[in-house]
This record gives C-alpha cells, structure tokens and sequence, in this order.
C-alpha cells in the first residue's frame, strides 16, 4: 500500500517525501500534506493522515467512522486520518490525497509575499488634472 500511495503523491506537482518522526511523509512546496502509517504506537491501523479542513475533517468522520478518524496531534488542526485497511475505494483515497495536495498548495500560495510593482526606468507618470 506504501508503494502505491508513494507513486500517487509523487505525481502531484512539487511533491517530495521525507522520513520524519519515523514515517514516510510528503510534502508539497515544503509543506506537509501527507502522512503514512503503520501501527503508529500500537493504534493497529494502517493509515494516512491527510491535511484538510475542519468541515472536511467533521464531515467525513461523521459520515464514515470506519473509514476516518481524527489523527492524533493534528487533528485539531482539522487534518483527517484515513484507514487503508478497512477496505475503503480507491477512488476514495486518490481524492482525499489530491484534495490534501491542492489545499497545501494553496495555503503555501497564499502565503508568499505579493510581488512589488517595480518602476521602469524611463516610465512617464500620468498626472490627473481637475
């Protein structure tokens, strides 16, 4: 399952692993969106735990509790953890991978400074008249 999530996260743009707190885990731009787990601390699950929002986060918990939970630790900040062994679709996973790439990017995005307009040399100014 490692194998087939790490080729899904690899395609999205700009994505890269890397090994932290003992697990792999993908970043998009830097940001994490994406962490995998096996066991972690003897919880029994094979899982994901996937950067979303808090109505995200309530909603398919809500919905499909064997299938998602609130991960420890993030989940206060709305991320969503996803069981890969309860036998969950695979379509279901690929959208939540991709909606967690797409939300990082886009808070990474909005987290760059605008870029300054610069002045051109030799540029005439307008005057407005009354």
């Amino acid at each position: 399952m490692l194998a087939r999530v790490r080729r899904l996260c690899l395609s999205l743009p700009e994505t890269t692993e890397k090994v932290a707190w003992g697990a792999p885990t993908f970043r998009a731009g830097g940001r994490m969106f994406l962490m995998y787990l096996d066991n972690h601390h003897g919880d029994g699950r094979l899982a994901v735990w996937t950067n979303a929002t808090h109505e995200a986060q309530e909603a398919l918990v809500g919905a499909q509790p064997e299938h998602f939970f609130v991960p420890a630790y993030v989940g206060c900040q709305g991320w969503v953890g996803m069981r890969l062994d309860t036998r969950l679709a695979w379509s279901a996973v690929e959208g939540r991978i991709r909606e967690a790439h797409r939300l990082t990017m886009e808070a990474r995005a909005a987290k760059r400074p605008a870029k300054r307009a610069t002045h051109v040399r030799g540029a005439r100014r307008s005057r407005v008249r009354s």
